[in-house]
């Protein structure tokens, strides 16, 4: 069986980690049709916008897709490239495993985490208005007459929506992602004690959710709380679903805690479609000079082939990046020890091709 994908390459470091993800996965012997297709600053000039429509097209024709890192240039009309896509794909649920590998510097060992991040509400949902604006000026008018509260007159104000379909969607499909991996717990993160109504509501429904899987161990922790308890304790943790403010946040700092966003793998995952990507940017300066650590994006790969059903060939990436790592013989610079020589993007791709090969 194939499975058609589209390749979205990115820019800066982009196509070049791009390549290596292809070369690893495709050494799987998985079968892939890729749709290879271009995003980012090259496409201003061609299309007038990073994102060309033909990109989301691709995307709806082919369900799942991968993508380098892009860069957004300001004054495009959006704020990000990958909140667009995002947005426009409606892929609300956002996926981080945070898993330690042997050979990454780190000052913690044996992580094993995940986040699941809700996607499209809470404070980046974007509303929001500049303090000299008039819209401003009537919400802070509205507002103070509704709340009974007093708002400054030089405040800008945001708006932080949270929803029921919202909340049962994403703390569904954290459950969901528990049971189908073996996982045992499931924390929901939050600040209810003192955000009553919207964070409020998320804990009421993922207390309603946690109640249709009784096989799951279900608790809460305020997201200050959770932010110490990862790093004094962090093996009592497994998978942590929240909105998306503290998934932002603690997505990263899973990620500092396995060395760094070079190892990180992530998804955004809708009913439709899906899109892997590595969480780190494009790092323009560092463009065609095959130095880039390409492990974040096959690893990113590792759950896309996961996503695919394709088990067996995801654990063997998995395995062969571990491997690769430990040995430390074919890894970028940032990955290499002390004294060893490093080897390209492309070369380390190799040597975990060769490693992932049935």
């Amino acid at each position: 069986m194939s499975h058609a994908v589209t390749l979205i390459r990115g820019d800066g470091i982009g196509p070049e980690v791009a390549a290596a993800a292809r070369t690893a996965i495709d050494a799987t012997g998985v079968k892939i049709d890729w749709v290879v297709v271009d995003a980012g600053v090259a496409m201003m000039e061609r299309y007038g916008t990073p994102l060309p429509e033909e990109v989301i097209d691709a995307i709806k024709s082919t369900k799942t897709a991968i993508k380098g890192p892009i860069t957004t240039p300001v004054g495009t009309g959006f704020r990000s490239v990958n909140v667009e896509i995002r947005k426009r794909l409606n892929l609300y649920a956002n996926l981080r495993p945070a898993k330690s590998i042997v050979g990454v510097k780190s000052y913690f060992q044996n992580i094993d985490l995940v986040i699941v991040r809700e996607n499209t509400e809470d404070l980046y949902a974007g509303i929001e208005f500049a303090y000299t604006s008039p819209e401003a000026a009537k919400a802070r008018a509205f507002l103070s007459d509704l709340s009974g509260k007093p708002i400054r007159e030089d405040a800008a104000i945001g708006v932080k929506p949270i929803s029921v379909l919202g909340s049962d969607r994403i703390l569904e499909f954290a459950f969901k992602y528990a049971k189908a991996n073996g996982r045992k717990k499931v924390t929901a993160v939050h600040k209810a004690n003192i955000m009553k109504f919207t964070d409020g509501l998320f804990l009421e429904r993922a207390r309603e959710i946690a109640s249709r899987y009784p096989d799951i161990v279900f608790e809460d922790r305020i997201v200050d709380n959770m932010c110490m308890q990862l790093m004094q304790k962090p093996e009592l943790y497994d998978v942590m679903v929240m909105p998306n403010l503290y998934g932002d946040i603690l997505s990263d700092l899973c990620a500092g805690m396995i060395g760094g966003l070079g190892v990180a793998p992530g998804a955004n995952i809708g009913d439709e479609c899906a899109v892997f990507e590595a969480i780190h940017g494009s790092a323009p300066k560092y463009a065609g000079q095959n130095k880039a650590n390409p492990t974040a994006l096959i690893l990113s790969g590792v759950l896309m082939l996961q996503h695919l059903g394709e088990m067996e060939a995801a654990q063997r990436l998995q395995a062969a990046v571990e491997k690769v790592i430990a040995e430390g013989r074919f890894v970028t610079y940032d990955l290499a020890a002390p004294g060893k020589e490093p080897v390209g993007t492309q070369e380390m791709a190799a040597a975990i091709a060769e490693y992932a090969a049935p």
